[in-house]
């Protein structure tokens, strides 16, 4: 039988919530917003985000900010996990 504090030990210590986290974080949801913003290819099918309109933002709407953010999210952790993984972090 396998102890839990033996399960404990197995778990990989990640990096604590710092400015640097943050700041990754931060620049993978612009990334990924970015890209998005290019590689969506029907974009503007659902509702309209609720600001004002500059051509940036012109067919980009609700559906597609959840998508990038989402993308971004997940970009964001595996740049955390393999950063703080490698002691950059």
């Amino acid at each position: 039988m396998i102890s839990f504090s033996y399960l404990l030990a197995q778990i990989p210590q990640t990096a604590q919530w710092s400015y640097k986290v943050a700041l990754v974080m931060i620049s993978c949801n612009l990334l990924a917003v970015f890209i998005g913003r290019f590689a969506i290819k029907k974009a503007g099918v659902g509702p309209d985000l609720p600001m004002g309109k500059p051509a940036v933002w012109k067919n980009f709407g609700i559906p597609e900010l959840l998508a990038t953010a989402s993308f971004g999210h997940v970009l964001g952790a595996g740049f955390i996990l393999g950063l703080s993984n490698a002691g950059l972090l």
